[in-house]
């Protein structure tokens, strides 16, 4: 797939993983919609970014926020080539805590609707979109890209409901290939490290210095922009469908 030639959605697009991957794709020529729920920050991007970035509100929770944002996006672009979901959110909460604590099941709901809810909600409505699409020279019509985490290996103390979100969205990347092989759809999924985004920013140096240390090489946190090329690898590379890649460093995660 030529990335000057598609139009990309990308939820969680005002910032962190979400915002490199639409720099880089616009900067390539793409035409992309951010998906986001930060109204403020994504009409910030895609003002700095020009005509071919636009934005419109969506909460990947709701079908209908959805489905209106696929709708905006092709009355603004005519088409749908690639789906990334960056959206997402954390927790930190052990399964049973102090003085015998259960985990909040209202958290844990919360996490899995964002995570596993959401990214699938997003994917399967732009996949209906891309099956329109008229197809390449390997009859390729779109490709999906999933954000998991290294977390869905080697979740730590109190990371239970982000690792089984980010376990399942693992888990379906290669069904949802299957699924999809016949509209000629492809389903990719990166499991990041631990990278420099607003998130991890917001941590204290105590949490953040000993996943550095866990770090094999370089020893740093990742680069936004470097998830943002491994997007724009996945496009450009029809052959690479149905596949997880970490992106970490070498990382594996202590308990905590």
């Amino acid at each position: 797939m030529d990335i000057s030639k598609v139009v990309a959605v990308v939820t969680g697009g005002a910032s962190g993983l979400g915002r490199a991957t639409v720099e880089a794709l616009a900067a390539k020529g793409a035409r992309v919609m951010i998906l986001d729920r930060d109204t403020t920050r994504a009409a910030e991007v895609a003002a700095a970014l020009g005509d071919n970035v636009a934005w419109t509100e969506t909460d990947v929770t709701s079908e209908e926020s959805v489905k209106q944002a696929i709708a905006n996006t092709l009355e603004k672009f005519s088409a749908i080539h690639v789906c990334v979901n960056c959206a997402g959110v954390g927790s930190a909460m052990k399964t049973v805590g102090r003085e015998n604590t259960p985990h909040d099941l209202s958290v844990f709901e919360t996490v899995v609707k964002i995570n596993l809810i959401g990214t699938f909600n997003v994917l399967r409505l732009a996949a209906a979109a891309m099956a329109t699409n008229e197809g390449g020279e390997d009859g390729d019509r779109g490709l999906i890209v999933n954000t998991a985490s290294v977390a869905a290996y080697d979740g730590q103390v109190g990371q239970v409901a982000y690792s089984a979100t980010k376990g399942a969205v693992v888990g379906m990347t290669l069904p949802i290939a299957r699924d999809l092989a016949s509209l000629g759809i492809r389903c990719n999924t990166i499991a990041p490290g631990i990278f420099n985004t607003p998130l991890m920013n917001a941590a204290p140096d105590k949490v953040k210095q000993p996943l550095i240390d866990m770090t094999q090489f370089p020893k740093r946190l990742g680069h936004p922009p470097e998830y943002a090329a491994l997007v724009c690898h996945m496009i450009e590379n029809t052959f690479l469908n149905g596949e997880t890649i970490r992106i970490d460093g070498a990382i594996r995660m202590q308990p905590r």
